[in-house]
């Protein structure tokens, strides 16, 4: 299948497959989330749950209240509001949980739930964060990890990203997912452990322990994405110059290239958390509307 090239096609593999999903939006008080609330239910998308706090204008609700695939629950405050969303998601009842204009920490309470067992996260599992990337410099759509959840990755973390982003990319129609591990060097270092990590990981890949990928690094994101300069350094790698996917070393890294491609490159971007029993859309309430809207055709792509 071929690889997609721009968020429209994303949105064409969505609507091509037929899958009815929903999707619980909490607080969906923004502008912003109302833009994604609007255009899905006029183009007649998903399924929604909007879960309000009491802060939502009388012309939204009156529009929400017109759609037969909106479903409105009235709850006490953002807390009460990202607690029942995450018990809709948690019971089968809903396929996505979103967050609208609530801060991250308290959603993200609420997904975790350690206290009475009714969170989104699976035992053992670990909760990282993808970022799909629309940019017009690069040939299809670059998916990178983790710009949002985990600071420092551990080798079972890198494990765990590796793993969460071949399942995505394999449900976007990449059936190879080919997988840079970045670094700013490409010699192996026992100064920087990463490095050492990486070679733990390409001995997973070669065992099979990830299915059908492409694992190869360290290399900077300029080898990994462009065969020139591959080619220039005599590096040779059937992941060089048409990466799939990129495993950040860090999230300082990672949160870098994320506001240096979006703001400098123009790109267009996507997120949701991964490890969760459900993905979890949390963009940030700075996104613009269309970075949310792909947000959540992304995850009910990967539900």
């Amino acid at each position: 299948m071929e690889a997609l090239k721009s968020f429209e096609e994303l949105l064409d593999r969505f609507v091509a497959l037929g899958q009815r999903k929903k999707v619980a939006i909490v607080c969906p008080n923004d502008d912003h989330t109302e833009y994604v609330v609007r255009r899905c239910a006029q183009e007649n998308l998903v399924d929604l749950v909007l879960l309000f706090d009491g802060d939502e204008s009388d012309e939204f609700r009156e529009f929400c209240k017109g759609f037969k695939s909106i479903t409105i629950i009235k709850c006490e405050d953002m807390a009460a509001a990202a607690r029942e969303g995450v018990r809709i998601v948690h019971d089968g009842e809903a396929d996505v949980l979103m967050k609208g204009s609530l801060t991250t920490d308290v959603i993200l309470h609420a997904v975790i739930d350690k206290e009475n067992n009714r969170g989104l996260i699976a035992p053992g599992s670990v909760m990282s964060h993808i970022t799909l990337v629309d940019a017009p410099v690069y040939h299809k759509l670059l998916m990178f990890s983790d710009a949002a959840v985990i600071p420092n990755p551990t080798l079972d973390q890198f494990d765990s990203m590796i793993r969460y982003d071949s399942q995505i990319s394999r449900k976007l129609g990449i059936e190879r997912p080919k997988i840079a591990l970045i670094h700013f060097t490409e010699k192996i270092n026992k100064r920087y452990q990463v490095t050492t990590d990486y070679v733990e990981l390409i001995n997973r890949a070669s065992r099979g322990e990830y299915g059908d990928i492409a694992l190869a690094g360290p290399m900077d994101v300029k080898t990994a994405c462009d065969a020139e300069s591959a080619a220039i350094k005599k590096i040779g790698s059937e992941v060089v110059g048409d990466a799939d996917v990129l495993i950040m070393p860090d999230l300082e890294a990672s949160n870098t290239f994320y506001k240096t491609v979006s703001y400098f490159g123009k790109a267009r971007m996507a997120g949701l958390v991964t490890g969760t029993i459900a993905p979890v859309v949390v963009a940030s309430r700075a996104d613009s509307a269309e970075s949310k809207f792909y947000s959540l055709i992304l995850a009910c792509l990967a539900s």
